[in-house]
């Protein structure tokens, strides 16, 4: 199943509220994303069906193994992308804005790179 942008942001909002909140509930990440309850019921339908998440019978909302891992991906890509804006002076609401957007259209190996070059370049005391 092709996965889309707004299905990987469900899924990383899912993480992040995990981790923030234990359980998460459709209600919690309509209110995270700014996003309508029906809107929520759509895709959790959607991301079950491709075997991302599941809910249990208090209906709160679980990744499974394979949802966790691309939750983690782009989540990680979010984070980069977000404090190396930042890093080039980028507003942090701007930042998190278009670092939303490039997580999802850059390729592994193109991420894999910056994150080596950023990282060399940080453990030599270059910017």
């Amino acid at each position: 199943m092709k996965l889309y942008a707004s299905g990987e942001d469900y899924l990383e909002a899912i993480l992040v509220l995990h981790k923030k909140m234990g359980m998460v509930r459709s209600v919690d990440v309509a209110r995270h994303l700014g996003v309508s309850k029906p809107s929520v019921c759509h895709a959790v339908a959607v991301l079950q069906e491709g075997g991302f998440l599941i809910m249990d019978e208090d209906h709160f909302l679980h990744l499974t193994e394979q949802g966790r891992k691309i939750a983690e991906k782009i989540y990680e890509r979010h984070r980069f992308f977000t404090a190396w804006l930042m890093e080039a002076g980028v507003d942090l609401k701007i930042a998190e804005k278009d670092a939303c957007r490039i997580e999802h259209v850059v390729s592994d190996e193109t991420f894999c790179r910056l994150k080596e070059k950023y990282q060399s370049e940080n453990e030599n005391g270059e910017p």
